[in-house]
């Protein structure tokens, strides 16, 4: 499949891209290089796996970007509570940050079903 051609991959990838923009100004480059590589493990973990070959290595990759979107929603949380991320993008940035987690799950159950029927 190609991962390309996902919606999760075009959101999540977008998301990254948004997260380096509305963050460039931010002057705690620890907190900045956290969040940008959480965001950034997002699409890279899908698009790495959605390219194996197998079952295992697929779903172990998309499980690692379920992780990473988990690790994103907290540090855009924690962004928000010490005032480095505004409210409204902030809050645009949780419910994708669901969003993507949700499609992920899908996709995840989706491979499962797959392979349990090949099986």
């Amino acid at each position: 499949m190609n991962f390309e051609k996902l919606r999760v991959w075009k959101q999540s990838a977008r998301l990254s891209a948004e997260l380096y923009k509305g963050l460039r100004e931010l002057k705690d480059f620890g907190f900045h290089s956290q969040i940008t590589r959480s965001g950034l493990s997002i699409p890279s973990n899908i698009a790495e796996g959605m390219s194996r070959f197998s079952y295992k290595d697929k779903r172990h990759f998309l499980v690692i970007a379920r992780g990473s979107c988990a690790e994103l929603r907290t540090q855009i949380y924690i962004g928000i509570d010490i005032g480095y991320i505004d409210g409204l993008p902030g809050r645009e940035w949780l419910q994708e940050t669901r969003d993507i987690s949700a499609m992920l799950h899908g996709l995840i159950t989706s491979l499962d079903n797959e392979q349990s029927i090949e099986s």
